[in-house]
């Protein structure tokens, strides 16, 4: 059994947009309740974490943009960097806050790297549309490539990272778009349709890194089996040939058929296959090392606290049954602050023990799934090696 650290501390909760903003923390409060409550976390010692060193910023970050963060809320709505506008307001010490939630995810890095645990989760890291001198899509500093940065100056030279949120990882692709020692896959809805607009199969890379950035589009309404299917079709194969040290993972969950940002079709059902499949890959492909962060995920009261429980479950190998029913007293405290919520009775969305099932690759179907994966493969695949045709690649 893996040694795992779950960092966690309240203080986290004050990255805070606002009250009628989508990324409300109280999803992340609802998560650690109900992972509690069913005694995910008995016995498990919470890391709390301290904020980021700004030279450990400076690594995902200019100095210009550093400072705008701490003026902003002094300034207000003019001090630029795509701080301001309603997507990233301006909040009382959001410098403070966001460096609180990159220290937690390198927390969780330098476990890792000092063999402290091989695996840890942060479900209030995943800001990876953070731009080097911008905030975007909820994000203002980048937990995800301040860590991976952080790693690879601390023993490591391939760090593969899987983002499947339902937006594109973009900030994270532009950190290392050039890096070879970094493989960065990101499977989202079709940028068509979603912001930020990026991540098309033919985003691979540039100089020596030409495949090291792999972009899996997928249609609007692409439920389990569809996007298990395409997951299965491109991601093993890449871990594989790369073999990296350490596996992180952005985990974010707003590609659940309920959330109300975006438009694929997931289950919780779906999430916790994805976890569990994961979690065998880091023990496959990588020596066992894996660090995950939360992410997106707007349905905080029916989707986020079960997914991310299912999470912290998986890498805890404290996996929760898909028939666990939800405990009363959690029940209780969501009523207490939504009286008219309607709420889920268990942890699963139907699929049952078994999970939701998928065809794999290769069977000579070409729906728009298999549209998109024959795209990515035949962008990315050959850089590797691999035979983008051959379902056995």
């Amino acid at each position: 059994m893996s040694s795992s650290a779950v960092v966690w501390d309240p203080a986290v909760l004050a990255y805070n947009l606002g009250e009628d903003h989508p990324f409300n923390p109280v999803r992340l409060d609802l998560t650690v309740r109900l992972a509690t409550a069913l005694g995910v976390l008995d016995d498990v010692p919470l890391l709390v974490p301290e904020p980021v060193a700004e030279e450990d910023l400076f690594r995902a970050h200019t100095a210009e943009y550093l400072a705008a963060v701490k003026q902003a809320p002094m300034v207000g709505w003019d001090v630029g960097h795509g701080l301001g506008p309603p997507d990233n307001p301006v909040f009382t010490g959001m410098h403070e806050a966001s460096s609180l939630v990159v220290g937690s995810t390198l927390l969780g890095a330098r476990c890792i790297a000092e063999g402290r645990a091989d695996r840890a989760v942060n479900i209030a890291g995943g800001l990876h549309h953070a731009r080097r001198d911008a905030a975007s899509g909820f994000c203002v500093y980048n937990d995800c490539a301040v860590a991976i940065s952080w790693l690879l100056d601390h023993g490591f030279d391939r760090i593969a990272y899987v983002d499947t949120d339902v937006h594109h990882g973009d900030g994270v692709q532009a950190a290392f778009y050039d890096d070879p020692r970094v493989l960065t896959v990101s499977l989202h809805q079709h940028p068509f349709t979603l912001f930020p607009g990026t991540g098309y199969s033919a985003e691979i890379g540039e100089g020596q890194a030409q495949g090291s950035a792999v972009n899996l589009p997928l249609p609007p309404a692409t439920g389990d089996s569809g996007w298990l299917r395409a997951f299965h079709a491109v991601v093993p194969s890449l871990l594989a040939e790369f073999r990296p040290q350490v596996l992180v993972t952005q985990c974010g969950v707003d590609s659940h058929d309920e959330d109300p940002l975006a438009d694929l079709a997931l289950s919780v059902d779906g999430h916790r296959e994805i976890y569990r499949t994961l979690r065998e890959w880091a023990d496959t492909h990588a020596e066992g090392r894996w660090l995950a962060v939360g992410g997106g995920g707007y349905q905080l009261i029916r989707v986020v606290p079960r997914s991310w429980t299912h999470l912290l479950a998986t890498v805890l190998d404290r996996d929760v049954a898909p028939e666990t029913a939800l405990p009363r007293d959690w029940a209780d405290h969501v009523r207490s602050l939504a009286p008219n919520a309607e709420l889920p009775v268990r942890m699963t969305d139907g699929a049952g023990a078994a999970g939701p099932g998928f065809a794999r690759w290769g069977d000579g179907l070409d729906d728009p799934v298999d549209v998109a994966v024959r795209d990515t493969r035949r962008a990315v695949f050959p850089l590797h090696g691999l035979d983008p045709d051959d379902p056995r690649d």
